[in-house]
């Protein structure tokens, strides 16, 4: 049987293989019948799956582990689903390979950290350096596997590092053209924005998000972020003016209030943040859904960027 990835999988597919549980729940059919609802995947992206008539007599799937898998897929109100035929959980023998079957960031997490750490010790005030290293402390190694987010931009192992690294990337390249922007304080806000995410979400090693945390449902992570803040600025004595500004571009780096933007950007280093931000979250989602398209066809609509998105065939060619 010919091996697919899940982003190839259409309807009447069939598929036998190993797939990343992304989250299960066990549900009800309007008889009474229970079932297990779950979402499975691959690093090429993920399908809805149904168990069905089950039985209980083991236990459901656990999210965030590979289980090997048989069944068809299927077309239900205009969207695919995976109809699980046969299921187990894998063994030490399987031949599973982890890199096929969760999204990863195209950089290794220590070089990505290392780009970060490098960043911050070329800074010239020492107020933005004990602030950032201490966050970035506060962090731990939860920031080399953690994704930025569940489903939307950089949801991959090491994705809040591949948004990080490349918001500076974007954040050096603007000063080119913006030199008078202060450096250190745009490129800590850049490293500082979403540290907030590792308590807002729950992830696995992998880089797998069940859910979000109760802090993340109730707080959030622009919020969580200036409760941190805090704690680091008391931790290193820095107060002031410093604090102030860091305390600003966390709160409005989502921009306005339609986007969760608690106040709108209210100096250059904040503007600057905020589009920074938002071009590199829409540009890797508009490479995640080119990457799952075919050359001249248009995607499915993209929840994040509330449109189809179309892949072209970038030649000359006549159609």
């Amino acid at each position: 049987m010919e091996k697919y990835m899940v982003c190839q999988l259409q309807n009447g597919s069939e598929f036998t293989g190993f797939l990343m549980v992304r989250g299960a729940e066990k549900k009800a059919d309007k008889n009474g019948r229970e079932y297990v609802d779950m979402n499975l995947g691959d690093r090429s992206g993920e399908i809805n799956a149904k168990i069905w008539n089950w039985d209980g007599l083991r236990p459901m799937p656990e999210a965030g582990n590979p289980i090997k898998v048989r069944g068809r897929v299927q077309e239900y109100n205009g969207r695919l689903q995976f109809r699980v035929e046969q299921w187990r959980e894998t063994n030490p023998e399987d031949p599973v390979d982890l890199k096929e079957l969760v999204p990863s960031a195209p950089r290794d997490p220590k070089d990505m950290r290392r780009e970060i750490e490098d960043t911050v010790e070329s800074f010239q005030s020492e107020s933005l350096k004990k602030l950032t290293r201490e966050m970035l402390n506060m962090a731990g190694d939860r920031l080399d596997y953690f994704p930025a987010a569940q489903r939307m931009h950089h949801a991959e192992h090491a994705g809040l590092l591949h948004h990080t690294t490349d918001m500076l990337r974007l954040a050096k390249a603007s000063m080119e053209i913006y030199p008078w922007l202060n450096r250190d304080l745009l490129l800590a806000g850049v490293i500082l924005h979403d540290l907030g995410k590792l308590e807002e979400m729950k992830s696995d090693r992998s880089g797998n998000v069940t859910d979000y945390t109760r802090d993340g449902l109730l707080v959030g992570h622009i919020v969580r972020g200036i409760t941190l803040l805090h704690d680091a600025a008391e931790k290193t004595g820095v107060t002031g003016e410093p604090v102030l500004l860091l305390e600003h571009m966390l709160l409005s780096h989502h921009g306005e209030a339609e986007y969760g933007g608690p106040r709108p950007p209210m100096f250059p280093e904040a503007e600057a943040l905020h589009w920074i931000d938002m071009m590199d979250a829409r540009m890797n989602t508009f490479k995640s859904a080119w990457e799952k398209t075919p050359e001249g066809a248009f995607s499915e609509r993209i929840f994040a960027l509330d449109r189809r998105v179309y892949h072209p065939r970038y030649t000359d060619d006549a159609e």
